[in-house]
């Protein structure tokens, strides 16, 4: 967050905002104090629900979505780091200078994708895991009332319904031993790798040799 913060200090003054969007179940006393620890002066927001990541079929964070003047989505990717960070196990420093190219020249810019193209990167959901959605918000409803036995059932339940979703397995995780990057999460991503995957699907960014499509 702070690399964005300096990051937004340089073009905010070319019609550009960021709207940062903690996926954050713990609420203002999990994620408020690290918005207040990058001093960001960017719209910051608490998504208690994963709202905006349903609204966005997003499974992942961080992940960044595009939108111009008109409201139309232009990019959206998965592991949408400022830079690269544990020795380039994540992010790139190719990221940023897409998002510069983009407020430069607007759809004029090599990185704008078209609007198949944006479809065909949006996770498509099954129709049972469309289900997840407001099967996680039940269990973050309990959680809230103190029921952590029904919320761990519910959002349980929202994994398996979309298996896809690395934020509703991360944000069980938050609460149980090791956290949301101890030994599930770290096996979980292991074995994706060993089955031919990737724990983010590749940002595809023109000229970078690691990610040029």
């Amino acid at each position: 967050m702070p690399v964005w913060q300096v990051i937004y200090d340089e073009l905010k003054d070319q019609n550009f905002e960021i709207i940062s969007v903690a996926q954050d179940t713990g609420g203002e006393e999990a994620a408020g104090p690290i918005f207040d620890a990058a001093k960001v002066s960017y719209t910051a927001l608490i998504d208690v629900n994963h709202h905006i990541s349903a609204l966005y079929n997003l499974v992942n964070v961080p992940s960044g979505v595009w939108i111009d003047e008109e409201g139309r989505v232009k990019r959206i990717n998965e592991g949408t780091y400022a830079k690269s960070y544990m020795n380039g196990a994540f992010g790139t420093d190719e990221y940023v200078p897409i998002v510069r190219d983009w407020v430069a020249n607007g759809d004029d810019s090599e990185h704008v994708w078209d609007a198949d193209k944006v479809k065909s990167s949006i996770v498509q959901r099954t129709p049972e895991a469309e289900m997840a959605a407001p099967t996680f918000r039940l269990g973050t409803y309990y959680f809230s009332n103190d029921n952590d036995a029904k919320a761990e059932q519910y959002w349980t339940m929202a994994q398996e319904l979309d298996p896809t979703s690395w934020n509703y397995l991360r944000q069980d995780l938050v609460y149980e031993e090791g956290g949301s990057a101890g030994p599930a999460w770290q096996q979980r991503v292991q074995d994706v790798e060993n089955a031919g995957g990737d724990y983010y699907a590749p940002l595809e960014i023109k000229g970078a040799d690691s990610t040029d499509n």
